[in-house]
């Protein structure tokens, strides 16, 4: 079922066309990117989701109907530019945020106590924001932006400035507010993410949605037929009817090899093949990543040259 519908959106700032009817449909519960370079329209498809600026054509629905002005505490939205008010307290300001989407603060307290303990925060509880480290705002904003369970979530770059391992944990928290009912609306550049935890994606470029669909299919449909290959004891063979060899290492005796199939020759062709020449220790397929396909489909290019793929 499709929760968030965007239908044949348009946006234009005096001459500037920001968005050229963009449509995308999200289904409900599940984590859904929203890709493109910088400009290409992203931020203002997402201020409109959010009702802060409205579109010159084309509407916005959620569960299939016009979202109004009340829908806006359905949802939680992560900007890219955070913003938090230094002066006040940790839990102050998470209350504070949680009373703007209409909760209760009795109600409010109970969750911010859970979310603080989550992030291991609940010590910094009653001091100022100015006294954070920038990635303990950001997981302070982060509870502000989700503490009131909305159905809908927005994040945008949500794991800027934070490390890997604290990037890690937010990943997680993201996933696990998916399984627990909420739809998930996914702005970034950090590709690894998007193949990690979204299922669809949107990614616009000049104003319109020039790519979109399941994130494995993306990736099946750009796919060069390329494989490495390792063969113990020996190197590969070269059979120049079946592929050619794109690159080779030697280590301990034994051969990595990256080899791209040939028109119509199937991956049972050069198994059988090779089982009667070599000893066999690997075969797999290498798909583009999105980070790839992302650079192809906005520039026109590929990615690297002479076949080499990263998995």
């Amino acid at each position: 079922m499709n929760f968030l519908e965007v239908k044949d959106v348009a946006k234009q700032y005096g001459s500037h066309i920001a968005l050229k009817h963009v449509s995308m449909s999200v289904d409900q519960g599940s984590i859904y990117g929203l890709l493109g370079p910088n400009g290409a329209g992203k931020t203002s498809l997402i201020r409109i989701i959010n009702q802060i600026t409205h579109p010159d054509s084309g509407e916005v629905c959620i569960n299939g109907k016009p979202m109004t002005a009340d829908d806006v505490n359905k949802i939680g939205y992560l900007p890219e530019e955070r913003g938090l008010y230094k002066k006040m307290k940790v839990a102050d300001h998470i209350i504070y945020l949680a009373r703007l989407k209409g909760m209760k603060r009795a109600d409010a307290q109970v969750e911010m106590r859970q979310w603080l303990e989550r992030f291991d925060l609940s010590q910094w509880a009653n001091k100022k924001i100015e006294a954070l480290s920038k990635g303990m705002a950001q997981k302070v904003q982060f509870i502000g932006t989700v503490i009131h369970k909305p159905k809908l979530l927005i994040f945008d770059e949500p794991f800027s400035g934070f490390d890997p391992v604290n990037a890690e944990i937010l990943k997680q928290e993201i996933v696990r507010l998916r399984d627990e009912g909420a739809t998930i609306l996914f702005s970034t550049h950090n590709m690894g993410s998007v193949e990690a935890v979204c299922q669809n994606i949107s990614l616009i470029n000049h104003a319109e949605v020039v790519l979109e669909g399941e994130v494995n299919a993306i990736r099946q449909k750009y796919k060069k037929n390329l494989f490495t290959v390792l063969t113990l004891g020996s190197p590969l063979p070269i059979y120049n009817d079946l592929y050619a060899i794109d690159k080779m290492s030697v280590n301990c005796g034994n051969t990595e090899s990256l080899i791209r199939l040939r028109p119509g020759v199937t991956i049972r062709e050069v198994i059988a093949r090779l089982n009667e020449e070599c000893n066999l220790g690997g075969f797999q397929e290498l798909l583009p990543s999105m980070h790839e396909i992302f650079i192809e489909t906005v520039t026109g290019k590929p990615v690297s040259e002479g076949g080499q793929y990263n998995e």
